[in-house]
C-alpha cells in the first residue's frame, strides 16, 4: 500500500524567492543529470539543456515531494523523476520549453511511472493504488501552485515520523526533501557516507512497512514532532549559508528553501522556537553579501563590511528574536538568534558585546550540552578575555569529546594562536582544517593564513637580524 495524502491545516502562504546556483545542485547530482543528457543525445551546452539543467537545481525536489504523493513510493517516485527530465531533454528541443514547466514534469512523472508499472511482470505498488489520470481535476498541471509546494512539508513530516529512529528522520529529510547528497549529510553527521546510505534505505523501508501517512499531523501532535523538522530545517540553512563542498562558500538556493519552509511552519504553529529559528535564519542571511569578496573569497565577520548587510532582514530578525523572547517558552533556537542579535546591533566588530555573547551562550550550553557549542563559546571567551583563555577551553574540549575530523576545531585554533602569535602552532592547525575542508572558499581562505603567518615570520626574523648586525658589539678579544 501507498502513502495516503492528507490535505494542510491552516491558512498558507507564498513561498519567499529561489535564487539558482549553478555551481550547485539542489536534487540528483548534477553527474546524473550529465548522464541523461549523455543517454539522450542532447548537447549539454544547448540553450533548452541548461534551462532543464537549472530546473534540476531548482524544482527537482519539488517536483520529486508531488510524485510521491501522487505514486505513493519513494523509489518509484524517484523513478518517475528521472524519466520526466529524460522526456523533457528528448522534446523541449523540439516543441519548446511549457509555460508551467514544473506541472508538465510531475505530470510526464506519473505517466511514466504507470506505464513502467503496467509493463512490469511484479512490482510493489498495486495498480489500484496509483491514480489514473482520467479526469482534468486528476491531473497534476492543473493543480493550485501551492498545492504542488505544499507537498514538501508534508513530506518533511513523514520524513520526521516518530516511527523513524531520530538520525533517520534528518537523513532521510535532507536527501528525499533537499536533495543534499549522502556526502553532505554524512559530514555534518561525522560519519560515513556508507553509513548514511544504509540509514536512509532502512529508513524508506520503515516508511512503506509502517504505512506511515503522507501528510502533516494534526494540530495536538505537532509539538512533539517539531524538534526535528526545525532541526532539519536548521541543517539545510547551514549547508546553504556554509556549504561544505564546492566552489562557492554559499548555496542561496539551499537558503532561501530553509526560510520558506519555516515561513510555511511558522504559520501552521506559531511557536517561539518556530520564531527563533526564523529569525536566525534571517539574522545569518543578511550577512550573506558581505561574507565573500569579489572573488569568493571568505570575509570574516569581524572584517565584513556592515554598510553591506541586509537591513531589512535584521529588522525583521530582530522582531521574531523579541517576540520568542517575551513569550519566556523559547530554546536553544531563540538563543541562538539572540546571540546573532547581538552581532547585528553591534556598529563595527570592536563595538560587539561579548560579555553578552559568552552568558547567551551558557545559557544556551546548560539546554543542549554539545560541542560545537561549547566550542563557538570558547571563541567568544576568547575574544572576551584573550587568545589564551580561549585555547584552554577548546583543549579542555577536545579531552571529552573526539573533534579530530571536525574542520572548524582547527580552523578556531589555528586563529586563536595567530592572535596569540604563536606562528608555528597555528601553521600546524592552519595545515589540518585545510586537510579536512572540502570547500574551495575556505581552503583558499586557509591558504592566505598560513601565507601571511609566513610572511609575518620572515619579516620579524629579517628585522632581528638587521638589529643585530647593527645594534651588536664586537666581542672582546684577549687582553682587549
Amino acid at each position: 500500500m501507498g502513502l495516503a495524502a492528507a490535505p494542510l491545516q491552516g491558512p498558507q502562504i507564498r513561498p519567499v524567492a529561489r535564487v539558482v546556483v549553478p555551481a550547485h545542485i539542489v536534487g540528483i547530482p548534477v553527474q546524473e543529470f550529465e548522464q541523461i543528457a549523455k543517454e539522450t543525445f542532447v548537447d549539454p551546452v544547448q540553450p533548452v539543456s541548461v534551462t532543464i539543467s537549472q530546473l534540476y537545481r531548482s524544482e527537482s525536489r519539488r517536483v520529486l515531494a508531488t510524485l510521491i504523493r501522487l505514486l505513493g513510493d519513494f523509489d518509484l517516485a524517484e523513478d518517475a523523476l528521472h524519466d520526466a527530465f529524460k522526456v523533457a531533454l528528448e522534446e523541449w528541443r523540439d516543441k519548446g520549453i511549457p509555460a508551467n514547466p514544473r506541472a508538465w514534469l510531475v505530470s510526464t512523472g506519473r505517466f511514466k511511472a504507470i506505464d513502467r508499472i503496467r509493463r512490469q511482470a511484479r512490482f510493489d505498488t498495486p495498480l489500484d493504488a496509483i491514480e489514473e489520470p482520467g479526469s482534468v481535476d486528476d491531473d497534476p498541471a492543473q493543480q493550485d501552485e501551492q498545492s504542488i509546494q505544499d507537498d514538501q512539508l508534508r513530506l518533511i513530516f513523514t520524513c520526521c515520523h516518530p516511527a523513524l529512529s531520530p538520525e533517520a528522520r534528518v537523513a532521510m529529510t535532507l536527501r528525499e526533501v533537499c536533495g543534499l547528497t549522502t556526502e553532505e549529510i554524512a559530514r555534518a553527521y561525522l560519519t560515513t557516507p556508507g553509513s548514511l546510505a544504509q540509514r536512509i534505505v532502512r529508513a524508506k523501508s520503515k516508511i512503506k512497512e509502517a504505512k506511515i501517512p503522507y501528510e502533516v499531523p494534526e494540530r495536538r501532535e505537532l509539538p512533539e514532532r517539531l524538534h526535528t523538522v526545525l532541526q532539519v530545517i536548521y541543517l539545510v540553512f547551514n549547508e546553504g549559508y556554509a556549504a561544505s563542498s564546492g566552489d562557492s562558500i554559499t548555496r542561496a538556493d539551499l537558503s532561501d528553501e530553509a526560510m520558506r519552509l519555516a515561513r510555511l511552519l511558522l504559520d501552521l504553529l506559531p511557536t517561539a522556537e518556530v520564531l527563533g529559528l526564523l529569525a536566525l535564519m534571517q539574522l545569518h542571511e543578511s550577512r550573506r553579501m558581505a561574507r565573500t569578496d569579489p572573488q569568493g573569497d571568505v570575509i570574516l565577520l569581524e572584517d565584513q563590511d556592515r554598510s553591506r548587510w541586509n537591513q531589512e532582514l535584521i529588522r525583521e530578525g530582530l522582531g521574531w528574536v523579541e517576540a520568542a523572547l517575551r513569550s519566556g517558552e523559547f530554546g536553544p533556537y531563540t538563543l541562538q538568534a539572540a546571540i546573532a542579535a547581538v552581532h547585528a546591533q553591534a556598529r563595527s566588530a570592536d563595538q560587539t558585546d561579548w560579555s553578552q555573547i559568552v552568558s547567551l551562550y551558557d545559557r544556551l550550553l546548560d539546554l543542549e550540552p554539545s560541542p560545537v557549542i561549547g566550542l563557538n563559546r570558547a571563541v567568544a571567551v576568547a575574544m572576551r578575555d584573550g587568545p589564551a583563555a580561549g585555547l584552554a577551553l577548546i583543549d579542555g574540549l577536545a579531552k571529552e569529546v573526539d573533534l579530530g575530523g571536525y574542520f572548524w576545531f582547527f580552523a578556531a585554533k589555528a586563529d586563536l594562536y595567530r592572535r596569540q602569535g604563536d606562528s608555528h602552532a597555528a601553521d600546524a592547525a592552519y595545515q589540518r582544517a585545510l586537510e579536512l575542508s572540502q570547500s574551495e572558499p575556505e581552503r583558499r581562505y586557509l591558504h592566505k593564513r598560513r601565507s601571511a603567518l609566513k610572511k609575518s615570520d620572515a619579516a620579524i626574523v629579517e628585522s632581528r637580524e638587521a638589529h643585530s648586525t647593527m645594534g651588536a658589539k664586537p666581542i672582546p678579544r684577549n687582553g682587549e
